[in-house]
């Protein structure tokens, strides 16, 4: 789908679920709600000062509101947000969240940011929808190592994405186009043309960490 097209009712509605202190006007987050019609920001409030409970609640509204399937795409403390409400919720697979891209997950368990501590302990059940959890090699808010712990924990397709701080925007990403890359990875096993949930073609996700030739090929730079 271009993003200049009108947003078709059949196809996944992408919610975007910021971390602490929300995103700014130049985070991926914020260009993705701008420029893409599928596209709508979850009002999570208390930025600042976030509440666990209060978060999963706003969360599920917002997803409830939808009427359809929807794709999350989930930054740091948000993604906490995600994984909470899928402990939660007790959604079945794949509906009404089909998929979703989590991106830069904080570790809350390490106690190293006071702010986190309500989200503590990481849920450590599989996500109940098909996933891809991208991490840097330099985060200051997560070591990669959980990082890529919570995807096992999660059934989460892991992608290193290098050295690139917390994902956010000091790391200077712009509209981000490899993450929007994984996010229509996200949306292909999501949805079909009626918009009904896939079968999730894990094989064709799993493939991203087979090497860097993979996962050159995965995000479509091959």
């Amino acid at each position: 789908m271009s993003i200049f097209s009108p947003h078709d009712a059949r196809e996944p509605v992408v919610l975007t679920v910021p971390g602490l202190g929300g995103s700014g006007p130049s985070h991926w987050q914020t260009l993705w709600e701008v420029s893409r019609p599928d596209t709508r920001r979850v009002e999570l409030g208390m930025w600042n000062t976030p509440h666990r409970n209060a978060w999963v609640t706003k969360l599920d509204q917002a997803i409830r509101a939808v009427q359809g399937p929807v794709v999350l795409a989930a930054h740091s403390l948000g993604c906490l947000a995600v994984a909470w409400w899928a402990e939660l919720a007790g959604q079945i697979y794949g509906t009404p969240v089909a998929g979703a891209l989590l991106v830069a997950p904080a570790d809350v368990d390490s106690g190293n940011h006071a702010a986190l501590s309500a989200f503590a302990p990481s849920p450590s059940k599989p996500l109940p929808f098909p996933s891809i959890l991208v991490a840097s090699s330099d985060d200051p808010w997560a070591h990669i190592d959980h990082s890529r712990n919570l995807a096992a924990n999660w059934g989460s397709v892991f992608v290193d994405a290098g050295p690139q701080g917390h994902l956010n925007a000091d790391s200077d990403l712009g509209w981000w186009a490899e993450g929007q890359r994984m996010l229509d990875r996200v949306l292909d096993a999501a949805s079909d043309r009626q918009g009904r949930p896939r079968p999730v073609e894990r094989h064709a996700l799993l493939a991203v960490n087979a090497s860097d030739a993979a996962q050159r090929h995965y995000l479509g730079q091959e």
